[in-house]
């Protein structure tokens, strides 16, 4: 498409000094929350759009910095006429607390000791970032939100959003999610978490006050991140077998398109990523049990919301299938909800919902159209 360069960004940063009581027991004083907007808030303050970022998001979801060439991680579908149209929506998008990119995190500074909080930067869950949110909700004078939209584990936020603040939210959007991790999918985050930590230069977490960074480990981590994300359809068409070469070398240097592939995206992502963040999101998933958490509570929650859901899936989604999306849809329906659900057919694997895909796509239009009260 081609309004990428259209689309006006701005950037803000919210000083947020109310204390925000942590799940894990402790209590962060005061934060920063880095956000961008793109749209305009309309008279009757009821077109907001809240945009959850996944594992390794951040707030720039779309449009194109200038002087620069990349666009936001989710450009194809945000933006003037794009199924999020800024046209007539006012889109939010914020890097979550305990993240790297501008919002407070272990490489932020700790005001009790004027050093990078690093390690002792406190486990943040779900629930705590919706509450963050809602603070941002707040700074923003945004008196509720017409749409939250997620995918993975930004999906898991606009599923927490209709629990913990029901009168909030008109309508839910919750792209390839769930409603907790299994077994396996702790296991792999677990896995990605032992790299970094098993790396030389992890020093306990405290890495930035010595002057490095285990880029080594936080390299595996992402290559096998990358190895979920995908599907095997989807690595076949891409890579296949295919050599770098046009013969075996019979070493262990790269040989395979494959191989090169997973080493240059580890490589990548250790420029603009912090380790301590990683395990912190990963943890974060992993914590992700609304269901365990709310117990009898759930229901009563649910009979306060209004909200409407859009519940998607894909069907070459292997670490968040199709019926790991159902169960959210039977909690719901179970709760006469209002929901509506589609398993969008796609070779992508879990990225498949950061792909441009017709029937994805037609698919958000229409809800987001149906949703939308006031047009203006």
């Amino acid at each position: 498409m081609n309004t990428t360069l259209e689309l006006n960004i701005n950037n803000g940063i919210a000083n947020i000094k109310e204390p925000l009581n942590l799940v894990s027991g402790k209590t962060l004083d005061s934060y920063q929350l880095k956000y961008e907007t793109y749209g305009s808030l309309n008279k009757k303050r009821d077109n907001a759009v809240l945009i959850c970022h996944a594992l390794s998001g951040n707030h720039h979801v779309a449009g194109i910095y200038k002087g620069e060439t990349k666009p936001g991680w989710w450009d194809n579908m945000i933006g003037p006429n794009k199924p999020i149209d800024t046209n007539n929506l006012f889109v939010v998008c914020l890097n979550n607390l305990g993240g790297c990119h501008g919002s407070t995190g272990p490489v932020s500074t700790n005001p009790s000791t004027n050093k990078p909080y690093g390690a002792e930067f406190p486990i943040v869950t779900v629930n705590d970032w919706v509450a963050s949110q809602k603070q941002l909700m707040e700074y923003l004078n945004i008196p509720y939100w017409q749409f939250v939209v997620g995918g993975s584990l930004g999906g898991m936020q606009s599923f927490q959003w209709s629990l913990q603040y029901p009168s909030l939210i008109k309508n839910s959007i919750i792209i390839a999610a769930a409603t907790k991790l299994t077994a396996q999918n702790i296991a792999f985050n677990e896995v990605a978490r032992q790299a970094i930590m098993k790396d030389p230069n992890w020093h306990n977490g405290n890495y930035l006050e010595k002057g490095v960074n285990p880029d080594q480990g936080l390299a595996l981590a992402r290559m096998l991140g990358h190895i979920t994300y995908l599907s095997d359809d989807s690595m076949k068409e891409k890579f296949g077998r295919d050599l770098q070469e046009s013969k075996l070398k019979f070493n262990f240097d790269v040989e395979f398109q494959i191989e090169s592939y997973l080493r240059y995206q580890g490589e990548k992502f250790v420029t603009g990523f912090d380790a301590n963040t990683y395990l912190l999101m990963t943890k974060c998933l992993d914590y992700f049990d609304p269901i365990k958490d709310l117990g009898e509570t759930l229901n009563n929650r649910l009979k306060d919301s209004k909200c409407r859901f859009l519940v998607l899936s894909f069907t070459s989604d292997w670490r968040f299938p199709p019926n790991r999306s159902r169960e959210i849809v039977k909690i719901l329906l179970n709760n006469n909800k209002n929901v509506s659900y589609a398993k969008i057919k796609s070779n992508g694997g879990h990225d498949a919902f950061l792909m441009e895909n017709k029937d994805y796509f037609d698919t958000m239009r229409c809800f987001i159209k149906g949703s939308r009260h006031d047009k203006s």
